[in-house]
């Protein structure tokens, strides 16, 4: 009974003096509100910073196998050498863990828009092209088998060169002039994760079935060659499959780099995380000298109250409730800190999905809030305040009766 009087009694004093002293309360609160929403803050950055970069490289495809030819140096290079339709049968039937590939030859070509010329991109493309490179047809249709075979004078254009062409009308079912060549549009598409101009596909190309740009060429050979894996933990033995079946099938001195994203996923994470870790270290550097501040301040707060210390400590308060009063402030003034900081680094991330979600903003980004920050930034803010509260409550509660009456 006497403990819990006590209990209530410490909650009380320390709420007491806290309000007597809204200004240095609030003073001191600021640094602990600025370092527990720095934690949450940096690691949501960092967070949505390494979704945004795994995406963009999952997009593109975490289960790609990239295969072209190189220079050999000194070796002359032979169109024998070249990666061929041939190959790419031999990868979709020697390797079980393929589930889909494909090859593409890609030349500079030119379209008159506006009465002005335009260079583009006519990439011819095999079956399986649009699966593995996640095209997201926006108008029309993708090729069929049939126009695959057939050598239809058909194409797909970017979305970007359909509003070129087309400002004021649909692009399906025109007709567009590349080159020589006259085709008829049955699609508009876009990559659904931009490899920004990096590769065949740029924002001005059209796509054609491979056997039109091999009638058109004489040139029968992929100038990229792609095999999709079954399964993300496939793709490093799916890469040395099809390095070994470009050297079977080709001469020994033909060279192939023979890649995939797995490398680039890694590091992205890698990255990340160490990122995160500086920056989580910022913030327990800036939570520090907020723990310093409230050491300042409830030093100088117990020698402004020693005498009432002394008028406590007279009428039998024990030395642990001083220690847990002081204790306690120091709880509430970094606590109270550390949910204010935290709510407003919370509303940061939530005011900017509103934003995206109310612009409609495409490519599905977002700002995610990691609960583990919350809890760690509330902990760590807490710890913090009684930690370095701790010297001043000691202090506070070892002070004699007499010496701090006598305190003017």
């Amino acid at each position: 009974m006497k403990s819990g009087i006590f209990q209530a009694e410490t909650w009380k004093l320390a709420l007491d003096a806290l309000r007597s002293n809204k200004v240095r309360a609030l003073l001191t609160m600021l640094g602990v509100i600025i370092g527990s929403a720095c934690i949450v803050l940096v690691v949501t950055v960092a967070l949505a910073g390494k979704r945004y970069v795994i995406g963009q490289i999952e997009g593109v495809g975490s289960n790609l196998v990239i295969a072209e030819m190189v220079n050999p140096g000194s070796e002359p290079l032979r169109l024998a050498d070249e990666i061929n339709p041939g190959d790419l049968e031999a990868v979709k039937r020697e390797i079980p863990e393929v589930m889909q590939a494909a090859g593409t030859h890609d030349i500079p070509m030119t379209v008159v828009v506006g009465g002005r010329e335009h260079v583009i991109r006519l990439v011819g493309v095999t079956d399986g092209f649009q699966q593995i490179r996640h095209l997201v047809i926006s108008g029309g249709r993708y090729f069929e088998q049939d126009d695959l075979e057939s050598r239809n004078k058909e194409c797909l254009i970017t979305y970007a060169l359909a509003k070129e062409m087309f400002p004021n009308g649909d692009a399906v079912g025109k007709e567009i002039r590349v080159g020589d060549l006259q085709l008829t549009v049955i699609g508009v598409f876009r990559e659904r994760v931009s490899t920004f101009d990096q590769s065949e596909i740029t924002s001005e190309s059209v796509l054609i079935p491979f056997p039109l740009i091999e009638s058109y060429t004489a040139e029968n050979y992929f100038m990229s060659f792609y095999a999709a894996a079954d399964n993300p933990e496939d793709v490093p033995y799916v890469t040395e499959q099809v390095r070994s079946v470009l050297k079977n099938r080709h001469r020994p001195e033909a060279r192939y780099a023979v890649q995939n994203l797995t490398g680039m996923l890694d590091a992205a994470r890698r990255i990340a995380m160490a990122l995160t870790v500086v920056l989580v270290v910022i913030a327990l550097i800036a939570l520090t000298i907020s723990g310093i501040g409230i050491m300042n301040i409830m030093l100088v707060t117990v020698t402004e109250r020693t005498r009432e210390i002394g008028i406590r400590k007279a009428v039998g308060a024990p030395r642990d409730a001083i220690l847990y009063q002081f204790l306690l402030e120091a709880f509430l003034i970094s606590g109270t800190g550390a949910l204010t900081g935290i709510l407003i680094a919370v509303s940061i991330p939530a005011l900017i999905n509103f934003v995206i979600g109310f612009l409609q903003m495409d490519g599905g980004v977002s700002v995610p809030v990691s609960w583990e920050s919350v809890v760690l930034a509330f902990v760590v803010s807490c710890s913090t305040g009684l930690i370095f509260g701790y010297l001043p409550a000691s202090r506070a509660a070892r002070l004699q009766p007499t010496e701090s009456l006598r305190h003017e």
